[in-house]
């Protein structure tokens, strides 16, 4: 594999470790980040925050020309952005979407994400360690190490 796996954060993920840690745990994003870094071992990572939209959708057409998989955790985007959708369709790897809480046990305007019509898989509720396990799926799928089927 020699194009990185581009790890794309959304809003408000810069305040990890201060940010409710009651739901978003005390793990920082600077520790993600070492913990993706390990987990990938030889192979690139381009770790990116924004709490932009318009930089985010940038950076998935920089992923389109450039990367072999996608680990994005939109965030709030990922319940209200279709310009984030329609640029994760132009990807042709595989993307992993995340979230570190179970957006399924929370309020209810968090259970639909638009991200999740796109993705090859949906990780959520490991906490920081949903990161490592991201990682490592989109590896494996980019190497061809497992059956789980490309994003449409």
């Amino acid at each position: 594999m020699n194009k990185p796996i581009y790890v794309l954060n959304g809003p408000n993920l810069n305040r990890l470790g201060k940010r409710e840690p009651e739901i978003y745990g005390h793990t920082t994003l600077a520790q993600i980040e070492a913990l993706c870094r390990r987990t990938a071992g030889p192979r690139s990572i381009e770790f990116r925050q924004t709490n932009s939209e318009t930089q985010m959708i940038d950076w998935i057409h920089d992923a389109t020309d450039n990367a072999s998989g996608i680990v994005i955790n939109p965030a709030a985007y990922s319940f209200t952005s279709i310009a984030i959708l329609d640029a994760l369709k132009m990807f042709p790897g595989p993307i992993i979407e995340l979230h570190i809480s179970n957006i399924h046990r929370r309020e209810e305007i968090y259970h639909r994400s638009l991200v999740s019509r796109t993705a090859t898989a949906v990780i959520a509720g490991l906490g920081a360690r949903g990161y490592a396990a991201a990682v490592q799926a989109v590896i494996e799928l980019v190497e061809g190490d497992t059956d789980v089927p490309p994003a449409p």
